[in-house]
């Protein structure tokens, strides 16, 4: 089994290196910044963000700091290839970037969007061409895994037309996943990284790398707006996901320290979700003045929702953007619907459906589902953040009892933050971080605790990028201040028991740890007071479960019992273990051993005992195990 399990991997470290690279591999946007490393010096960073050349329209290039993240497939007769060029000279058969984006608007079953969101989705097959998920057969598809995969070589190729004189390959890189990406997604983002040509890579999580830039804009500073004790709440909302993360401020030696303290769980709820509501509601005014929209114009509705939400909130002085809804007729023109998007519909929609007032007792709301359904993106049920946010902190109530260094709050209902960071595009709007101040401190206050204070971030839009390169010059140097985390959960692996046949009964199961939390990279353990038995030469399932609120268990720890919210149960793997000269079926005595390795993986070995081979379990994002 591979499972990806640390807040970032081991720094990989090139020698000679003089660009420390950070990408952000949005779901609505990309992002590259870099650190000279040679021309920094203590907190005095020189830092910036590439200019990303792309397409805006058929053979015009411009630089800038984003790149959307959108793939259009045009028809063959639709784009010559000069509309096609770009600066790097390679041939291409589709666009990234802002003239996918507005192409795709018109003609959005041509249009690959939120591939990241599909990547993390475990019930597809992520390597399958899937997408434009609602492409008819004559439109070529690709898979979430190949759509990321552009990018990253978009914006390599971007760097390498940049900077000749400083070859991408030589470069620091550091790519940022979610907190809450699952293992498959996190192992499926590295090896995108590897098919783009990325030679040394380090993965680090969105939540820390906003905090990252955050210390990186206050140079010296930042220590004087925290103090030992201090809980820092990140909120990150991004295009398809909602990030949460806890990170304590701690004194070690004189001197400060970040500790991550929790991860929240993944969340598909984002910036996705509010396009599509905005659509619907602007469907909604549009048929209550007689014009009906069918299901393909509600789709380009969205993508045209999407930009006049970006634009709303990045300038405050707009007030409404106009939209315009394609025909599918031969009057493309003329038969266009047009509309707009104001300013207090987005604000009302996104403030007061996503961000309501609730109580910390509240959960997120769940419904009955429909027996059938349309095959997509797993989206939450409930679209309210901060209900999401409640049961974030409640589950965490005791975590701060168990790290050194902070003290519990008895009686506490949830985990009291001292201090918020936002990052995320959707945080861009005043209203909307201040709705989710007054929320958070409306909870501390019923509970006679101080109101959380709010740091003030960079810009949001690049504060990832900036905060990975920034992590990856303070890791390679071995200067400045490192966010320790480790294992993000405690991970176990199920163990059957051994029981006569009982009609209609299954044996029991316990869980077994292998990697208790905060286990640090380069870390291997051996169980060697435990043997087990391993089934070979059939096939077989392997469970395994995460915790993120066991926070003591060690390695070995057997639990034969456990509470619903103390441990989830991961994507099970089925495999065939070889039999190696054995009877199939055979059950083998075995020792455990765990390795979280330098690329921050999982990995899982059984040895038999008094033998020299060795079964190795990889994690397979497709299903299957593969084994060696």
């Amino acid at each position: 089994m591979t499972i990806e399990t640390v807040a970032a991997s081991a720094p990989s470290t090139v020698d000679g290196a003089r660009f420390s690279i950070g990408i952000d591999l949005g779901t609505t946007h990309c992002a590259l910044s870099w650190v000279d490393r040679a021309a920094s010096d203590g907190d005095q960073v020189v830092q910036g963000v590439l200019a990303v050349p792309q397409l805006t329209g058929p053979a015009s290039v411009e630089g800038r700091a984003l790149l959307p993240s959108f793939l259009y497939l045009p028809h063959e007769s639709e784009l010559n290839p000069a509309d096609l060029a770009l600066p790097w000279g390679a041939s291409q058969d589709g666009v990234v970037g802002e003239f996918a984006r507005t192409r795709g608007a018109a003609t959005p079953i041509r249009l690959i969007s939120s591939a990241k969101s599909w990547l993390c989705h475990p019930g597809v097959d992520r390597r399958a061409p899937l997408l434009p998920a609602d492409a008819p057969p004559e439109v070529p598809r690709v898979s979430p895994l190949a759509a990321s995969t552009r990018y990253l070589q978009h914006l390599r190729s971007a760097w390498s037309e940049a900077h000749p004189e400083a070859p991408f390959d030589a470069q620091q890189v550091t790519v940022t996943i979610p907190a809450s990406f699952d293992p498959a997604a996190r192992e499926l983002t590295a090896e995108a990284c590897r098919a783009a040509g990325y030679q040394h890579l380090t993965l680090l999580e969105e939540p820390q790398a906003a905090l990252y830039s955050w210390i990186a804009a206050n140079g010296g500073a930042w220590r004087k707006q925290v103090t030992p004790g201090d809980v820092i709440l990140v909120v990150d909302v991004g295009g398809g996901t909602t990030d949460l993360s806890l990170i304590a401020v701690l004194e070690k030696g004189g001197n400060l320290e970040l500790q991550r303290v929790a991860v929240g769980e993944h969340i598909l709820l984002g910036g996705d979700n509010m396009d599509l509501a905005l659509a619907y509601g602007v469907a909604r005014k549009l048929a209550a003045e007689g014009r009906q929209l069918d299901a393909w114009q509600t789709r380009a509705l969205a993508h045209g929702c999407r930009a006049a939400k970006e634009q709303l909130l990045a300038d405050e002085g707009l007030q409404a953007v106009p939209v315009v809804v394609p025909s599918r007729g031969a009057r493309l023109i003329g038969a266009s619907i047009r509309t707009e998007v104001t300013r207090a519909e987005v604000l009302a929609l996104l403030v007061e459906g996503f961000f309501p007032p609730v109580a910390v007792s509240d959960r997120p709301q769940t419904r009955a589902r429909a027996a059938l359904t349309q095959l997509g993106l797993p989206y939450a049920q409930d679209a309210a953040v901060t209900r999401h946010l409640a049961a974030f902190l409640s589950r965490q109530a005791d975590a701060a009892g168990q790290v050194e260094g902070l003290a519990a709050t008895p009686g506490a209902s949830f985990l009291h933050p001292t201090a918020i960071l936002f990052n995320g595009g959707v945080l861009k709007a005043a209203q909307i971080e201040q709705r989710i101040l007054e929320v958070v401190n409306g909870w501390l206050a019923a509970e006679g605790a101080e109101p959380a204070r709010l740091l003030q971030g960079a810009n949001l839009d690049l504060a990832v990028a900036r905060g990975a390169a920034y992590y990856g010059h303070v890791a390679a140097s071995g200067r400045g201040v490192r966010i320790r985390g480790g294992t993000a959960q405690s991970y176990y692996v199920g163990v059957e028991g051994n029981m006569p046949a009982i009609p209609g009964m299954e044996p029991p199961i316990s869980a077994l740890c292998l990697a208790p939390f905060g286990m640090e990279e380069g870390t291997e353990v051996t169980l060697e007071a435990q043997e087990f038995g391993l089934v070979v030469g059939q096939p077989v399932r392997l469970r395994f479960f995460g915790s993120s609120v066991r926070r003591a268990d060690q390695v070995g720890t057997v639990l034969d019992f456990w509470g619903p919210d103390e441990l989830t149960e991961l994507q099970e793997i089925a495999a065939h273990l070889p039999a190696e000269g054995r009877s199939a079926g055979e059950v083998v005595p075995v020792r455990l051993h765990a390795r979280v390795t330098d690329i921050g993986t999982l990995e899982l070995n059984a040895v038999p005992v008094g033998g020299a081979e060795r079964w190795k379990v990889e994690f397979d994002v497709r299903a299957p195990a593969a084994v060696d």
